[in-house]
């Protein structure tokens, strides 16, 4: 199973559309976004997204009502950060904050754990955890845009420039 993971979008729609057109064409079975949309409108490109799309809110996302809305008219799903959930018997924590990890990775009890926050790309094996930062889908601070595709079986990371 492959997991397309993107976060710190911060209203880049280019970046965006880059990531959705990546993601679809490698047939990822779920997207997870960590958090800072931003605004609203950023999450119309998301609506050609073939796969579901998870998300938690980050720090800068300012306007909850009008995210909240715009995810559920698409029928997308919306968590408060941290969130843990399953999909396919896989379990998956999301944060956006990197804070929880170390207990996270002590606990053992996830597959998947992904969060965003620090803008810079990050991947490590655990246990049986794999845990990844997609780094910044935006690139307004590191210069280089980026997400990422986890496959689960091979229990890989592959980070994609935007």
């Amino acid at each position: 199973m492959l997991i397309g993971v993107i976060s710190d979008t911060h209203d880049r729609i280019p970046q965006i559309e880059a990531a959705i057109a990546m993601f679809n064409e490698r047939q990822v079975t779920a997207t997870l976004h960590c958090g800072d949309f931003v605004a609203p409108f950023s999450l119309v490109p998301f609506q050609k997204l073939v796969s579901p799309l998870y998300a938690v809110f980050g720090n800068n996302d300012g306007e909850k009502k009008g995210l909240r809305a715009m995810f559920e008219k698409n029928e997308w799903t919306l968590n408060n950060r941290p969130h843990a959930m399953e999909i396919a018997g896989i379990r998956i924590a999301m944060l956006h904050e990197p804070e929880p990890l170390a207990r996270l990775r002590e606990e053992g009890e996830f597959d998947l754990i992904v969060f965003g926050h620090t803008h810079e790309k990050y991947f490590e094996k655990s246990g049986k955890s794999m845990i990844v930062n997609p780094g910044e889908g935006c690139g307004w601070v590191k210069g280089v845009a980026t997400a990422a595709i986890v496959d689960m079986e091979q229990k890989t990371c592959e980070f994609l420039a935007l």
